[in-house]
């Protein structure tokens, strides 16, 4: 079904490094193409891999943690890619190395990464274009 419909999207998702074959299909079957969504952070929520703020209360306050609500099995193949992803992709690494520097989990780096991917994936479906390693946002 993919081949007949979404043929296209499936071949430029697939052109971010390390995202495989069952990882493109799963993005596109989960997300209808990207169709439903106005922006990669509703992505990361519906995916369960926007941060989430734990509180109780106006003095007590939790731990930010990812809200795990959503796909898990989208979520398990975007942390392992993350893996591969924070060598071969130039974006993602710099934003890896990046938040481990500041001292923090290399857990919490890769949940960053997956994120980055997310990000990848939107706008590669919304722009039409391949991924392209040496892309500068115009926005920095």
């Amino acid at each position: 079904m993919i081949n007949a419909n979404q043929r296209d999207l499936y071949t430029r998702l697939a052109t971010i490094p390390r995202i495989g074959k069952k990882t493109a299909i799963l993005l596109i079957v989960t997300t209808n193409g990207f169709k439903d969504f106005q922006s990669s952070k509703q992505i990361s929520s519906y995916l369960g891999l926007a941060p989430n703020e734990r509180s109780s209360g106006s003095s007590i306050r939790g731990k930010t943690r990812i809200s795990k609500t959503g796909y898990s099995l989208v979520r398990n193949h975007l942390f392992l890619c993350s893996f591969t992803t924070c060598i071969h992709n130039p974006q993602c690494n710099t934003l890896y190395e990046r938040i481990v520097a500041k001292g923090k989990s290399e857990k919490l780096a890769l949940i960053a990464v997956c994120n980055k991917l997310i990000k990848q994936a939107y706008s590669i479906s919304k722009s039409g274009l391949s991924y392209d390693k040496n892309y500068v946002s115009k926005l920095d």
